[in-house]
């Protein structure tokens, strides 16, 4: 008996051990997520047995902060830089990391931590840190706290109402008419109308064509080399890379298929409301319609303009976005002023709409922030800056 107790003791210790490793060592499950591990660059969050992962760029993924840094590192040292430029990026990108951590599109725990925890306690739990963290680390955590204890994130899944009903891919019982069209959201016309009229799945087949048959290294190496094209461009050359993969390329082609359109189809036409309202959802809007366009829109942007593929992209209209009689650069101020001319129909002619924008208290500043997703087509901060003018403009009117 005596000998059994102590083999108990023994397998209860060596199991309190282990329990102990496993404590240390292993990611944070969905179960608890303290303000110490949100800020402890080590840290990976696990939600339903997978890591959950944050982006820079929206395509540079990460599983923890720690792994952060040494990309930090090699962007900072890749391009011959000014020491206060180099710094400036530095800054930059682990705001970025930051900020994509905490306001995550999968996992809302690391923004719960923050925001339910004072600044002071904030400062503290990073003064605690025992692992090494790169200069300003507690200054970013502490200016992302503050951003979003008075903001609301605007997207199609977020736990608030009022900031789904405030995205673009909200569907709209009604349809809403733009431009003398109907369509069943917003998403649906800012996607239809990167295509011009007279452009048929056709068209685009034989455009993707040619992009499968083109080996794309040395064409994303030559933005990748110039800091003056690749850092204020970032988000469009990594979607490039992402898009232009020839598995990717191969999924448009298989989507297209599989959603049953006809090679003498019109796409800004099919994505207008038919005889059968919602055809195609917001999301197949954003990730086949949109992404396509975008990145035919974006090889004719960064092509030499002798490139034959930059002028069959021409003669297929991506060379700019066509729209009742305008002809406007798909990188231009005059193309992105567009989402407000649409917006202006949604919140200030359409009562529910205006009333659900008005409702925000003012105190609130309305974001949009995907996993340091942007948009070559409106960037973010311009998008977010059209979404709190037109709530002015809906607060003004009677």
């Amino acid at each position: 008996m005596k000998g059994f107790a102590r083999e108990l003791r023994r397998w209860l210790r060596w199991m309190f051990g282990l329990a102990l490793i496993l404590m240390t060592r292993a990611p944070v499950h969905a179960e608890l997520l303290s303000l110490e591990a949100v800020v402890t660059p080590s840290t990976i969050v696990v939600k339903d047995g997978r890591p959950v992962t944050f982006a820079v760029h929206g395509f540079i993924e990460f599983n923890s902060l720690a792994e952060l840094f040494p990309y930090i590192e090699t962007q900072t040292r890749r391009w011959r830089l000014e020491d206060a430029e180099r710094e400036r990026l530095a800054r930059e990108l682990l705001r970025r990391g930051i900020e994509s951590r905490v306001v995550s599109m999968m996992d809302e725990r690391p923004l719960e931590a923050l925001m339910t925890h004072t600044r002071e306690e904030l400062r503290q739990a990073v003064a605690r840190l025992k692992e090494p963290v790169p200069a300003g680390y507690a200054e970013v955590f502490l200016a992302v706290q503050e951003k979003w204890k008075h903001s609301l994130n605007c997207w199609s899944a977020a736990p608030s109402i009022s900031a789904r009903v405030l995205s673009n891919w909200y569907p709209i019982e009604e349809g809403i008419e733009l431009y003398g069209s109907t369509y069943d959201s917003t998403e649906h016309f800012w996607q239809a109308v990167k295509y011009h009229p007279d452009v048929t799945v056709a068209d685009l087949s034989d455009l993707l064509d040619r992009l499968e048959q083109r080996d794309w290294r040395p064409w994303l190496a030559r933005l990748d080399d110039d800091p003056k094209t690749y850092l204020p461009n970032a988000y469009a050359v990594e979607f490039l890379r992402h898009n232009l993969a020839v598995q990717r390329l191969q999924w448009f082609r298989q989507e297209l298929r599989r959603q049953g359109v006809k090679a003498g189809d019109h796409p800004r036409l099919i994505q207008q409301r038919g005889a059968t309202p919602f055809r195609f959802s917001a999301y197949e809007e954003k990730i086949l319609w949109g992404d396509l366009a975008d990145v035919l829109h974006l090889v004719y942007r960064f092509s030499p303009a002798d490139d034959p593929l930059a002028k069959r992209l021409a003669e297929h209209h991506f060379d700019a976005v066509y729209l009742g009689g305008r002809r406007m650069a798909f990188i231009s101020e005059e193309f992105r002023s567009v989402m407000l001319e649409i917006w202006r129909v949604k919140y200030l002619r359409m009562a529910r709409f205006g009333e659900a924008i008005r409702l925000i208290p003012i105190e609130v500043r309305l974001e949009h922030f995907l996993n340091d997703g942007d948009s070559p087509d409106i960037p973010i901060p311009v998008y977010v800056g059209y979404l709190n003018q037109i709530r002015d403009l809906a607060r003004a009117q009677p």
